[in-house]
């Protein structure tokens, strides 16, 4: 028996963008429409009734076409944990859907030995009207469990997912962090012998991250085979010994991590990230979160446009957003600043700078312009956010715009810092006193 559990070749993924018209339903829909009666059936026992629910219909319009993978050929094999890391629109996403048969290729050949499971975003293959009880038997069909080996893990999954006070709730009330909690416990817990998943640990929090990391190495010491896509590098780091890095759609390297993660850097620090960021239509923007924030910027402090700092350099953080047709009432605005490995270095909010009642305008800019601490030489990510109150948000974007930071004499001794020194460069003032 071969020790390929992967094997792609010259796999091309063309969209035509705009020649659909008229209303379709995507699989998934077509899915969920197939599954809810017999869901509901499955489920009567329990004495739950569920709501029907309208599935959307999507037009599309335009000429256009693009390639979203293009030649893009290599191997997994049996037991390898492979990260997928890139920029965003670089074809990540695409592959996954592709190596677990939701989108077929334009060309090329994929061939994928052994039971898929996927999870390639946050409640995928759920019903927002049927519960969580009912969504676990759905999405476990949808990933090809059958009746009896839902109903034997099923305590497993809800123990695993610690939503056991919800599970007679109807998941279009539950958070983003309990969507991808069952339905990661479901996808993880069926067995796979190849395992996908697509960024939905950034939704969890930071002890559901470390249950998910745990589970991931435990499939892969079981012999099984996980791809996952991150931009969280520290996760890429801790699980995989390998990894594919896309740009465009083509692999730009596929190798050891410590060097993907190098020449990545290397990518980033090309200056194509860019300082004005629209995100009006937004893919960094999270489940459920409105258009409210309109547009990113960094500039320095002469005003400048621009994503190279040197060190000590002050940095403009500028946060256009326009909430007049989203909430009632806006209360404020933060960010929250993250290192290339995924270390959080930190963040602030006007909530921190004023004292209550907090409220800003129901349109305007918010201006962080960040002076402390003295960042050491790396690649940066900003995630920015408003909301109505402290503790809920009206929109909030991951990582949408990046920047990098270059090595200054900052001691004026000729000491550069380096990463090894850690995120932060350190002042302290010295004495020595003999004895």
């Amino acid at each position: 028996m071969s020790d390929i559990a992967i094997r792609v070749e010259d796999l091309g993924k063309l969209y035509h963008l705009g020649a659909l018209q008229g209303n379709y339903r995507t699989l998934r829909e077509t899915l969920m429409s197939s599954f809810a009666g017999p869901i509901r059936r499955m489920c009567s026992r329990f004495g739950h009734s569920t709501a029907r629910s309208s599935t959307k219909s999507e037009t599309q319009s335009g000429k256009d076409f693009i390639w979203a993978l293009k030649n893009v050929s290599f191997e997994v094999r049996h037991g390898e944990v492979i990260g997928v890391i890139g920029r965003n629109g670089a074809g990540k996403s695409t592959l996954l859907k592709v190596l677990s048969h939701i989108t077929e290729p334009t060309e090329g050949k994929v061939q994928v030995r052994g039971r898929v499971g996927s999870l390639l975003e946050v409640g995928a293959g759920f019903h927002p009207e049927l519960t969580g009880r009912e969504n676990v038997y759905l999405n476990g069909a949808i990933l090809g469990m059958k009746k009896k080996e839902i109903t034997r893990k099923f305590d497993e999954i809800v123990a695993f997912a610690e939503v056991e006070k919800f599970l007679d709730t109807p998941v279009k009330r539950y958070s983003s962090g309990m969507y991808v909690r069952l339905a990661f416990a479901v996808a993880a817990h069926m067995e796979p012998e190849v395992l996908l998943v697509d960024e939905v640990l950034a939704v969890g929090d930071t002890g559901f991250q470390r249950k998910c990391l745990g589970k991931m190495g435990n499939v892969a010491q079981e012999g099984r085979t996980v791809l996952v896509v991150s931009h969280n590098m520290a996760i890429i780091q801790k699980l995989c010994e390998k990894s594919l890095l896309l740009n465009s759609g083509k692999i730009v390297a596929y190798d050891a991590t410590p060097n993907v993660l190098t020449k990545y850097l290397e990518e980033l620090s090309s200056g194509s990230a860019s300082s004005v960021v629209e995100t009006t239509s937004s893919p960094n923007r999270l489940l459920n979160m409105k258009s409210v924030i309109k547009k990113v910027t960094l500039q320095d402090q002469n005003g400048d446009y621009k994503t190279d700092f040197n060190q000590g350099e002050p940095i403009l953080l500028s946060v256009h957003y326009d909430a007049r047709d989203k909430c009632e009432a806006l209360a404020g605005s933060g960010f929250i600043l993250e290192s290339f490995s995924g270390v959080r270095v930190g963040g602030f909010n006007t909530y921190m700078g004023s004292q209550p009642p907090h409220r800003i305008p129901m349109k305007g800019v918010v201006h962080f312009l960040i002076q402390d601490p003295v960042l050491t030489p790396d690649h940066y990510y900003i995630t920015v956010s408003v909301g109505p109150h402290q503790n809920r948000l009206i929109d909030k974007l991951e990582k949408i715009v990046e920047f990098d930071v270059h090595s200054l004499d900052i001691y004026g001794t000729g000491y550069l810092v380096t990463q090894e020194d850690g995120v932060v460069a350190m002042k302290c003032d010295v004495a020595v006193e003999p004895l």
